[in-house]
Order: C-alpha cells, then structure tokens, then sequence
C-alpha cells in the first residue's frame, strides 16, 4: 500500500516538475527493491534477451487472439467488413504489444482460487478467468486499432505498419465508420463480461482518447509549449487504454485495490515510455523502420517532447515552431535548434524514467513461489526494456 502510494507520488511529483536529476535518482532507488525478478530497464544482456522472449511466452494465445479477432470483425457489408478486418489480416496484425503486456500480467497476477474449492473445480475457475482476461485483450486491441483508423484520418496519414493507411486505400468515410464499427463490437464484448466497474474503465479509455485528440487540436499556444500538458495528453491518448486494461485484468480476478492499483501503475508508466521513445524517433527513425512517414509530428505542427525540451534551451525556437504550418521551411530550422539541444536524450532520460516506474510496480507484485508467475513478471520487465531500446 505504502510503495503504491509512493510510485503515485513519485510519477504525479515529475509531471510537475522536470528536474531530471532527482527523479531519475528515485526511480534507480525503488528498482533496487524490486526482488531477483529481473534487471533493471538500463541493464540487459544478450544472453537474457535469448533466455526470455515475452512475446514467445504467450505466442499460442496469441494466435487463438488473432483468429478471434477475426472472427468478431465480420460485418454483413462486404465493404465494411473488409475495412473492419485491414489491420487484423495476417501479415498486417502488428506485434501485438499491448494483448501481450494483458496475457502476461494476466499470468503475473497469480490468481488464488479459495482452498474450499475441489481441485477440478478450481481448474473450471481459473480457465474461464483465463477467457474472460483474453477478451479483455481482445477488446483492447479493438479499441486500439479503432483509434488508428481515426487517427489516420485526422492526420491525413497516407501509411501504417508499412502498408498503404484504410484512409488512403479506401477513403476517409469508410475509415471512420469502420473505426465506429470496431468500437462497437468492443462494447458487445465489454458488456459480454458483465463487470460493471470493468466496463466503466474501459468506457473512460475511449473518452480519453477522444479527450486527447481534441487537446491536440484545440491547444493554445501556451499548452503547446507546456510539458504538463503534454504528458496529460499523452496519457490520455496512449498510456490510458494500456494502464486501465491491465486495472481491468486484475479486477476481473478478483485482486486487491492494491494489486490492481500496481497493474495500473505498470501500464500508465510503459504506456507513456513507449510514446516518448516514438516521439524521439519520429525525429531519428525511417519510414520504412516505422512504418509511416518520419517527421510527421513536426511537419503538421505537433510539438513533441524532444522540441519541448529543446525549447527551454533555446528560447527563440518557439517563434519558430509557431509557424510550422504556414512557413514549411521552419521545419528545417526547428531540427537545426534540436540537434543543437539535448532534447533527444532529455526525452529518452524521461522514457526512461517512467520505463523504471513501471519495472517497479512489477517489483512490488506480492511474492509467489509459482515459476510461472515469475517467468511472466520478468517478462513484463524485459518489455519496459525493449520499449527504451526500440528502432521501430
């Protein structure tokens, strides 16, 4: 309870404040609690990397997800079915990130089934908890790539995952009600698992994500050039969805305030360090290692964490960025004031702040002797090192 409280504290405190210094000292303090789980997010090594693949350790399920998936999108209209299914088709479905950080903190969470139970019993509980934990991956995922769909929209965006974007292959209309389409069925599946307290969370996932595309395009000129409320909607838009799925992961079995609490905390914190090491390489990164234009941010006039931080050491970059969208040669000279700055690193120090804050959440899951909990919690730990060393 207290080590909840004070990760809460810790990651409200560096939203407030962007000294650097301090908070990254705090977050190195609390890994050292963290129990012979893992590594921390700045230490790994190959041979740990060849040992333990998080990915591979839920792969059955997640092609059971992905067949799912597939079969909850068909739609009676040809056209509409085809949009639905675009980016769940083999090839084109992603890496799965976020059904794999649920699985595994569905595992993590070491469900107790009451002694009083029969042992044949208790394996009927746990393999129905077990489906219903997949769903909410599965809803997740829905929401997620509904999300894409309007995004792509909105931004005009003409690719994704490496392939031609829904809005560019068939049209804006179609994108967008295909996106309505998805969101749909991911009520039909949230009100299939009758939690009321699940459904409210997931609810709220997509009024935050409504809620931060609306920031991002009504912001004035002082919140475009604010931290604060930059990370308030990079939550919204990104780290909700994760952090209140994994909430709903351990609600659903029936764990503690606490837990689910800790759950919550490890997604919000990868939630937002996987979108500060995007916005860093937006600017570093290829359109072909991405999967979509490099430079798309600037170029329409979003102001990320790297040009954020960039700003504080070069005051009259704001000028600059003022004009992005009318004067398109000032993206050239935003990016010379950037690589004169700290920004990239500053940003990836940040990332690597919240990467520590979710590794120990992890940390601070009660002890289990089960080789399988374990397994799954380093696992969970290894993600928050691969999302500060990603390239794509």
């Amino acid at each position: 309870m207290l080590f909840t409280r004070g990760i809460s504290r810790i990651s409200s405190k560096f939203l407030r404040n962007r000294g650097f210094s301090q908070s990254l000292l705090s977050s190195h303090r609390l890994l050292a609690i963290i129990p012979e789980l893992g590594h921390s997010c700045s230490d790994s090594t190959s041979t740990h990397k060849e040992e333990l693949d998080p990915f591979s350790l839920v792969a059955d399920e997640l092609s059971l997800l992905s067949n799912k998936l597939r079969a909850m999108v068909v739609a009676e209209v040809p056209k509409l079915a085809s949009a639905a299914e675009y980016f769940f088709k083999r090839g084109v479905e992603g890496k799965q990130f976020r059904p794999t950080i649920l699985l595994l903190m569905a595992t993590a969470l070491n469900v107790r089934v009451p002694e009083a139970l029969a042992a044949e019993s208790a394996d009927v509980v746990s393999s129905e908890l077990r489906v219903r934990q997949r769903g909410i991956a599965e809803i997740t995922e829905m929401i997620h790539v509904a999300s894409l769909l309007h995004d792509d929209v909105l931004d005009d965006a003409d690719t994704r995952r490496g392939v031609g974007s829904l809005n560019f292959v068939m049209g804006n209309k179609i994108s967008v009600l295909a996106g309505d389409f998805l969101l749909s069925r991911a009520c039909v599946a949230l009100a299939a698992l009758k939690n009321t307290e699940v459904v409210s969370l997931l609810a709220t996932v997509v009024e935050h994500l409504v809620t931060g595309e609306t920031m991002q395009m009504t912001s004035t000129t002082d919140q475009r050039h604010s931290m604060d409320y930059y990370m308030q909607k990079t939550y919204y838009k990104t780290a909700s969805l994760i952090s209140n799925s994994c909430k709903a992961v351990a609600l659903l079995a029936g764990q503690s305030a606490e837990v689910a609490m800790l759950a919550f905390e490890y997604g919000k914190n990868l939630g937002l360090a996987f979108q500060l090491i995007d916005d860093v390489l937006d600017f570093t990164g290829t359109s072909a290692s991405l999967g979509k234009g490099s430079l798309s941010d600037i170029r329409h006039g979003i102001i990320t964490a790297p040009i954020l931080f960039a700003m504080e050491e070069f005051p009259q970059l704001r000028n600059v960025v003022g004009q992005l969208e009318k004067d398109p040669t000032n993206v050239d000279i935003a990016l010379e004031y950037l690589g004169k700055s700290n920004g990239i690193q500053r940003t990836r120090e940040l990332a690597m702040e919240h990467a520590n804050l979710a590794a120990a959440a992890i940390g601070s899951l009660p002890e289990t002797d089960d080789e399988d909990v374990k397994r799954s919690r380093r696992a969970l730990i290894d993600l928050t090192h691969r999302v500060i060393t990603r390239n794509k």
